[in-house]
């Protein structure tokens, strides 16, 4: 089967208004997570899902001017968002990637979807965020849409909804889940990649400085960058992230499998 990536992002973020389309080393954060995609095998189709409002005509124009696919649908209700995204181009397989992980390892995209693909029996979602092992920023999560669906049907909550996924992942007795686990060299929790904050783009642009024009880096090396630059990644360490608390919600009844 055929896996659809979606990109949920918008110009709205409270703590970091643009963010996405925010330059760092003469792109934007949202260009250097799509080129990082598309170095994923797995992923035959990528939509770029941002809401309708007019403030967020950037992102939509960004996606036409560089031949990226483009679902507008609500701003605040990313489950409809998610699934409207994927029934938009007839997906069975959903693979959601963040809009504030723009440094997101492909290797680590295809180790969630190929899970995902080959289990037997089937599972309705596989990810590596039901339990912080890999540094965030490197979150990753595959399912089915008819899962999906049916987490649209049963949920009226609306602050869940506004979480994507999180109607799944806080149901294993519904759905069958799988949490992958980062391998030794990579089981980094106490590194942050992803963006919230200024200071966030701030790691951001020394990471990326560090790289130049190589957009291939792995996460491997971006690990052995920030321990050879501890000052670097200090200077996030302590920034808040509101994903924490339902991750650890999560976390207990879910599967974990750890790569040998």
């Amino acid at each position: 089967m055929d896996a659809t990536a979606v990109v949920n992002v918008r110009m709205g973020s409270a703590r970091l208004p643009g963010k996405v389309l925010r330059p760092v080393c003469g792109r934007p954060l949202l260009a250097y997570l799509l080129a990082r995609l598309r170095g994923a095998r797995s992923i035959q189709r990528v939509v770029v899902a941002t809401s309708q409002l007019a403030t967020n005509d950037g992102i939509a124009d960004f996606c036409a001017a560089s031949g990226v696919e483009c679902f507008r649908g609500s701003e605040d209700d990313v489950l409809a968002r998610t699934l409207g995204a994927l029934r938009a181009v007839d997906a069975r397989v959903g693979v959601i990637v963040f809009g504030d992980g723009p440094l997101i390892d492909p290797t680590i995209v295809d180790r969630v979807v190929d899970t995902y693909l080959e289990a037997v029996p089937q599972l309705d979602f596989v990810g590596n965020d039901l339990a912080t092992t890999y540094p965030p920023g490197m979150e990753v999560e595959a399912f089915s849409v008819a899962a999906l669906a049916d987490a649209d049907r049963r949920c009226s909550d609306c602050n869940i909804r506004e979480h994507g996924t999180l109607y799944i992942r806080r149901n294993p007795q519904r759905y069958r889940l799988l949490n992958l686990e980062a391998p030794a060299p990579l089981h980094r929790p106490d590194l942050e990649l992803e963006v919230d904050t200024e200071i966030d783009l701030q790691v951001m642009t020394e990471i990326l400085s560090h790289f130049g024009e190589r957009l291939d880096f792995t996460l491997r090396e971006i690990i052995e960058f920030l321990d050879a630059h501890p000052s670097v990644a200090e200077l996030n360490r302590a920034v808040h992230r509101r994903w924490r608390s339902y991750r650890l919600e999560c976390a207990p009844e879910c599967k974990a499998e750890t790569e040998l």
